[in-house]
């Protein structure tokens, strides 16, 4: 009896799990299934970070009939005035920024200096784009006719759909959100269904900023929610970052509904090494280029494409300290290497890595396993993995794996080299280690990616510049920089003439 009694004494201290709700309207409301889904430590599938509602495409339909009633409003908001109130926002999320990041990393699992730069890079296109309230440039130009003027302007998109993913919890939101809301348009925001806390604190912070009832909108949830939003007749854009068979199958579905669709999808991202390269530099870049994040980047280094000369040398180096790399919870200051977001992405990762032992039939120079024992127990770990003797058509060096772990493939000639990056269907990040100015620049002009670098590994985008690639990495489209204007607003030009009667362009002929 007085073990029972004790027993359920143990039980009430655990503290209960929260429940989260959706933003609609601007009010915090349930889901109308009422149901809920739990959101997982994977470092410690024991802990439970809270329970976010299972949205339905009714609660879809509710987000946008929010951001409908509140688009002529926001519309007619003067974009400075959005602006201040969207750099306010950027003072909040300064000043919450340890709160935020030490939330992340327990939801997604990242180290703290990782999710501290997930929130700083939000802060930062905060900043830089309430500048742009005072901008949002168009342009005048002479018109071909006297007596008449010619400008063009910006004008919003109006309700836009926002899909997220799980590795960048409040960055990629926030590089979608904030051009929206600087461009006059309302959003219902569909959070990533693995990291939902960090969504909900960048929508906490916007109302905490002011930011009207209805102008955003959060909904959790899967597939279901997901699907209801691009579905949703009212929705005139879909702006989604993911996998690119997910991308590839919304872009069909707004295709048929006409709908501005923006598609931020994979990567397979390669650094070249040259023979001149600094090779620890090279070692250092490519260790945080392939295990950042465990790899799951978008503009992860997952091959490193190495010249003959210095093959050996570098793949000595790089097991080296690949080896040595500490991996953990992310909440441990010590930790290099978290975990990866869930265990369906962990099977994925290890069945990669069986076929580059048993088909491929490269050399796994380390790593290689899951780590299950002691403090890896009840996470979704994966020793940090090196293959080398890597060829470019093997399917290791093809797919995105998106996990710790890359391959080392050897070249003897730079176009070779630059062949091998410019080979895959991706063409996202590329990177060239090396001293020779002309090598440099003959690699930036060649490599078909969207970012390029030079020493430097193929991740560390900054808000300021255009992000996006090439061919199946997405349709053309520009995240960041000023270029993400052009995503969230249409252009409108305008002529007035005022010469007093009717000219006809293109047809009156003009005395000179």
């Amino acid at each position: 009896m007085a073990t029972a009694k004790m027993a359920k004494a143990k039980r009430s201290t655990k503290p209960s799990v929260k429940k989260y709700s959706n933003y609609i309207g601007g009010e915090w409301v349930k889901s109308s299934s009422g149901q809920y889904f739990d959101n997982v430590n994977p470092a410690d599938t024991t802990d439970i970070v809270g329970r976010f509602p299972d949205s339905t495409e009714e609660d879809v339909n509710r987000a946008v009939e929010a951001a409908k009633e509140a688009a002529v409003r926001w519309r007619r908001t003067p974009a400075p005035r959005r602006a201040e109130l969207l750099f306010t926002l950027g003072e909040i999320l300064r000043g919450k920024k340890d709160q935020f990041s030490t939330e992340m990393t327990r939801e997604m699992g990242k180290v703290l200096k990782e999710t501290g730069g997930d929130v700083q890079e939000a802060i930062d296109c905060t900043y830089y784009t309430a500048g742009e309230g005072r901008r949002l440039h168009g342009f005048t130009t002479p018109a071909e006719m006297p007596n008449k003027f010619a400008m063009c302007v910006r004008q919003p998109v109006g309700l836009c759909g926002l899909i997220t993913p799980f590795n960048f919890p409040m960055a990629i939101p926030s590089w979608k959100l904030i051009p929206a809301l600087v461009c006059g348009n309302t959003v219902v925001l569909k959070s990533g269904e693995d990291v939902p806390l960090s969504s909900l604190n960048l929508v906490k912070a916007c109302e905490e900023a002011g930011i009207p009832k209805g102008v955003v909108n959060l909904v959790n949830g899967a597939r279901e929610a997901g699907a209801a939003l691009v579905a949703n007749d009212d929705v005139r854009l879909i702006s989604f970052t993911g996998s690119t068979t997910t991308g590839k199958k919304i872009a069909e579905a707004c295709a048929r509904d006409n709908k501005i669709v923006s598609l931020e999808m994979g990567g397979k991202n390669a650094i070249i090494v040259m023979d001149d390269a600094d090779i620890d530099n090279a070692v250092e870049g490519s260790l945080w280029g392939a295990f950042g994040t465990s790899g799951q980047r978008c503009t992860a280094s997952s091959r490193l494409v190495v010249h003959k000369k210095v093959y050996k040398k570098f793949c000595d180096k790089l097991v080296e300290r690949a080896k040595t790399l500490r991996v953990g919870n992310g909440l441990d200051p010590k930790t290099e290497v978290g975990p990866v977001i869930n265990e369906r992405q962990m099977e994925k990762i290890l069945t990669y890595i069986e076929i580059g032992k048993n088909q491929d039939k490269a050399t796994l120079a380390c790593g290689g396993n899951r780590l299950t024992k002691g403090s890896y127990a009840n996470g979704w770990f994966i020793e940090p993995t090196v293959f080398t003797n890597v060829k470019p058509k093997m399917r290791i060096a093809q797919e995105e794996i998106f996990g710790p772990v890359t391959c080392v493939i050897p070249f003897s000639t730079l176009d070779e080299a630059i062949n091998i990056v410019n080979g895959v269907a991706y063409g996202l990040s590329s990177a060239i280690y090396t001293q020779d100015v002309n090598r440099a620049f003959y690699a930036m002009q060649e490599l078909y990616t969207g970012i390029c670098y030079v020493n430097s590994a193929t991740i560390g985008a900054e808000v300021h510049l255009p992000f996006g690639g090439t061919k199946g990495t997405g349709n053309g489209h520009r995240e960041a920089g000023t270029q993400v204007l052009d995503i969230f607003s249409e252009w409108k030009a305008l002529y007035v003439d005022y010469s007093g009667k009717l000219q006809k362009a293109q047809i009156d002929d003009v005395e000179i």
